[in-house]
């Protein structure tokens, strides 16, 4: 048991090594653009911004609002009560905009466009499409990494955004609808609740999400080999190491706030 466990940790610290150096030779890649093929890659990322940002926007904003009418419906029904239905605006702070914005966005995007980058890799693998750019000296990470990470950072991070402020309105919609929590202590709860930390989190944990979600995807696609059999099989790894990495990012990006 000692030797499979031992196993298993350097199984995963390897995979993770891997993660991690395909995440900074895309970043290299884009800090560092040529002008051979800096259109070309430029079209990838807008088409991915655009299948992972603005065609995502119907589910997100009917997940978002639910959400947030759900969260309300919940503290606006039980703090008054215990007479503390000044800390709805904390709720909507701590649960959205800290932790259940963030997540069920990466969790959105992992399912529609983390699936779709493994698929399309995998499928240009096996067809020989990257061994065809390989051998004409095409670096696959500058041409076919690096586009679908930072369509993805900056979609993830304009989604996270998008998906606080309508779970914000609905949470706004159903306490007018109530009337159990008054409009103007809701609004100044948030208003007092929320600080630049808040802000800061918001920013970064969608920024790491978007990095580590699009490179594990990358990373699966890219593993798929001979078969097309292997391409489901690899895209559901990407998806449970996805979610799960996302899960430990969350967890190493917000439990340093709460103990300060």
């Amino acid at each position: 048991m000692i030797a499979w466990l031992g196993r298993q940790v350097l199984e995963g610290l390897s995979y993770v090594w891997a993660i991690w150096k395909l995440i900074v030779e895309a970043v290299r890649n884009f800090l560092r653009p040529e002008q051979r093929g800096g259109r070309a890659a430029l079209q990838v990322i807008i088409r991915q911004v655009l299948f992972t940002g603005v065609d995502a926007l119907p589910v997100t904003s009917v997940i978002a609002l639910l959400l947030g009418m759900i969260i309300i419906m919940q503290a606006g029904t039980q703090l008054p009560k215990l007479g503390a239905s000044g800390l709805v605006g904390n709720i909507i702070v701590l649960t959205v905009i800290r932790e259940l914005g963030p997540l069920i966005t990466a969790v959105i995007v992992i399912g529609r466009s983390g699936a779709a980058i493994t698929t399309e890799l995998g499928n240009m693998s096996v067809g020989r499409e990257i061994a065809a750019l390989t051998l004409m000296g095409i670096p696959v990470t500058r041409f076919l990494v690096m586009p679908r990470v930072i369509g993805m950072v900056i979609a993830m991070t304009c989604l996270t955004l998008y998906f606080d402020a309508v779970a914000v309105l609905g949470g706004f919609m159903f306490a007018q609808l109530k009337l159990t929590v008054p409009i103007d202590a809701f609004v100044q709860g948030i208003a007092r609740a929320l600080s630049f930390r808040d802000v800061g989190l918001t920013a970064l944990k969608p920024l790491s999400f978007g990095l580590a979600v699009a490179a594990i995807c990358c990373y699966h696609g890219l593993a798929v080999r001979s078969s097309y059999t292997e391409v489901p099989q690899q895209t559901t790894k990407a998806m449970i190491n996805a979610v799960t990495i996302c899960l430990l990012l969350d967890i190493a990006i917000s439990l340093p706030v709460y103990l300060v």
